[in-house]
């Protein structure tokens, strides 16, 4: 299945499930049960979705981040090792953790934007997975049973925000400056994680293209690692890292600026677009 949250015509915000250009609004008819796509997944009832509500164009709603409310959004940086080799670090032995927050990212469509404060705002075009299954101190064999699904994740970057200091967090955490969706992807549509490929296109060009078999560490040892560190609840975010060719290290540079759009496209996920404007001024 493929899962979304989204906004409808009136404001109200529900979720469902996607089929091509149409969506079925289960919110409707299990809001007074489920309130949110997180809800389900902490129940374990994603499966009560299928083929539950009044269908609705998908031109006639918004889409917000799968899951528009985590409680957390854990990204792992430099771990890929072409990213790594072109940002002159070391492979690391650990997986390098920092922190989102949901008010840092948009839904598919919805344009992204560039600080009012820097003219250094890059593209990162990443695999995200959900957690299904709360968890504490999860082995690595096991890792897999708790992933609801996969999305395409834009971890806009304001590169010297994220080089004041040896902490990344501020350079990763602007309002509205990274996207994810369009949907959550369940592992039996998608098939083998590693074995798709994940591209990134700038004003159409390709500037990032890489398997995800790539990672430097991999899928388990990345939830295993988090998951002795902090329960894991259904309905986190993982980051898991982007491929080598981000806009910072690219000869020449090549930096967001309002006009442009973006694409983080995963085979058998899906594609997330966003346009790029200005940080309104308040």
């Amino acid at each position: 299945m493929r899962l979304v949250s989204f906004e409808r015509k009136d404001g109200r915000h529900s979720y469902g499930t996607l089929n091509g250009d149409e969506i079925l609004d289960a919110g409707a008819v299990l809001g007074d049960t489920f309130g949110d796509l997180k809800s389900v997944l902490s129940a374990g009832a994603a499966n009560s979705l299928s083929g539950v509500g009044q269908a609705l164009s998908l031109a006639d709603v918004k889409l917000l981040p799968p899951i528009p409310n985590p409680s957390k959004i854990i990204c792992v940086g430099l771990n890929y090792l072409p990213h790594i080799l072109e940002s002159g670090r070391a492979k690391p032995e650990y997986p390098s953790l920092f922190i989102r927050y949901p008010e840092s990212i948009v839904g598919h469509g919805t344009p992204i934007e560039r600080p009012s404060v820097s003219r250094e705002f890059d593209y990162e075009g990443e695999l995200a997975l959900v957690i299904g299954k709360d968890g504490r101190h999860i082995s690595e064999a096991d890792a897999w049973d708790h992933i609801a699904g996969y999305s395409c994740f834009n971890e806009g970057s304001v590169r010297d925000y994220q080089n004041h200091t040896t902490q990344f967090w501020p350079g990763k955490s602007f309002e509205r400056s990274g996207s994810m969706g369009p949907a959550l992807v369940t592992p039996d549509e998608v098939g083998d994680i590693r074995d798709q490929t994940l591209t990134t296109r700038v004003n159409g060009n390709v500037e990032q293209h890489a398997p995800i078999s790539d990672l430097a560490i991999g899928i388990p040892e990345i939830i295993a690692y988090a998951s002795h560190v902090i329960t894991l609840k259904a309905g986190d975010i993982i980051v898991t890292g982007t491929p080598g060719g981000v806009g910072r290290y690219r000869k020449p540079q090549l930096f967001l600026e309002p006009g442009m759009s973006v694409e983080v496209e995963i085979s058998n996920v899906g594609l997330l677009a966003n346009g790029v404007i200005d940080e309104p001024m308040v």
